[in-house]
């Protein structure tokens, strides 16, 4: 009787074990997933090496937003992470470092301590319109346009190799830095 009671045991605890298992890969396949940042496109927000919670299922319940930062495919085995600047219909222009979508003027907080840090006074984003770099003159649809936070060593949709971004390409959206600790934050 005792060993029935053992095997019992047993059997419940790798049960339990497996359970346990299949449920942080579910969760680690289907809602989050850590990924390592590699390069300088997104500093200061992300830097180099840091390590980042991708949510992979609250933008398949609601719709990307303009100033979201995604990771998404950028070509066979090779993510980016950067900012959405344009959703779809807008028009996307950069006037004397200042962003303007649909002819207004935007605030872009996130980049106020990387133009603090300018040594040469100059501006971190050229001046651009969408037309000029991709030749349309509006975001279309099912697609964003995104720019790297380091907006002077960034390749994002400016470049036509990168383009605009298919909705289906997007991993979901980055809001945590986990590691280092000492750049544990939540991105706004």
């Amino acid at each position: 009787m005792r060993k029935t009671k053992e095997k019992n045991e047993l059997f419940e605890w790798i049960k339990t074990i497996g359970i346990a298992l299949l449920f942080a890969f579910g969760i680690r396949f289907f809602l989050f997933e850590p990924i390592v940042v590699d390069g300088a496109s997104m500093m200061p927000t992300f830097e180099n090496g840091d390590k980042v919670v991708v949510n992979k299922i609250g933008p398949e319940l609601i719709d990307y937003q303009r100033f979201d930062v995604i990771v998404f495919e950028a070509k066979e085995d090779t993510n980016y992470i950067e900012r959405i600047i344009g959703i779809p219909g807008d028009r996307i222009a950069y006037e004397n470092d200042e962003l303007f979508i649909n002819g207004e003027r935007y605030e872009e907080p996130y980049l106020e301590e990387y133009k603090k840090a300018l040594l040469d006074n100059d501006t971190l984003t050229g001046d651009f319109t969408l037309e000029e770099k991709l030749g349309e003159t509006t975001v279309p649809d099912g697609t964003f346009f995104v720019l790297g936070d380091n907006r002077r060593d960034s390749t994002d949709s400016r470049d036509p190799r990168v383009g605009f971004v298919s909705e289906e390409k997007i991993l979901g959206t980055a809001k945590i830095v986990f590691l280092p600790l000492d750049n544990l934050k939540i991105i706004k």
